[in-house]
């Protein structure tokens, strides 16, 4: 169960495919504080480009608010769930969330990645590995894909670009 704490704090909220943007605005006109990461794409139709806005995390919107208006949020069109782990909600921790609005103001190009974590099983998705199958671990600075053979329990590791991998 979520903190029950008088401290408004940041939950994500799953909405319905394409409904992000409206979630936010009725956030927007609810008054609560609300964050919709986005990122700028060229779509190409046979006539012509266009830039277009879309969100970074497709299906997902941040709000924060206290855990007793949840009714409230949960009733906005669009809005699905309040995402956590397990059974009940959890909220984002404050670093998470400002460390997308930093990203969100700043200049550098950034683009959706699969979420990866150290130990996590991922297939190489280009690259002279393609179709290798590892474990992602972490040496120093850099990534190492560990190919193992169980049956002789052996493994060798390579160095290998995070952005090249995905997991499975």
């Amino acid at each position: 169960m979520p903190e029950t704490e008088d401290r408004p704090q940041w939950y994500a909220l799953r909405t319905r495919s394409r409904h992000e943007k409206q979630v936010r605005d009725w956030l927007a006109k609810q008054e609560i504080e609300r964050l919709l990461p986005s990122l700028v794409r060229i779509s190409q139709w046979k006539d012509r480009k266009k830039a277009i806005e879309v969100p970074l995390f497709p299906g997902y919107c941040f709000a924060q608010f206290r855990w007793q208006k949840r009714l409230a949020v949960l009733k906005i069109p669009g809005v699905v769930q309040i995402v956590g782990g397990g059974s009940s909600p959890e909220p984002v921790p404050d670093e998470e969330i400002e460390a997308l609005k930093k990203l969100m103001i700043s200049t550098l190009s950034y683009d959706a990645h699969p979420y990866l974590r150290e130990g996590m099983a991922v297939e190489v998705i280009r690259g002279p590995l393609e179709g290798v199958r590892g474990i992602l671990l972490r040496k120093e600075k850099r990534y190492r894909l560990v190919i193992a053979v169980h049956l002789i329990k052996q493994a060798a590791a390579v160095a290998i670009d995070a952005a090249d991998v995905m997991p499975i």
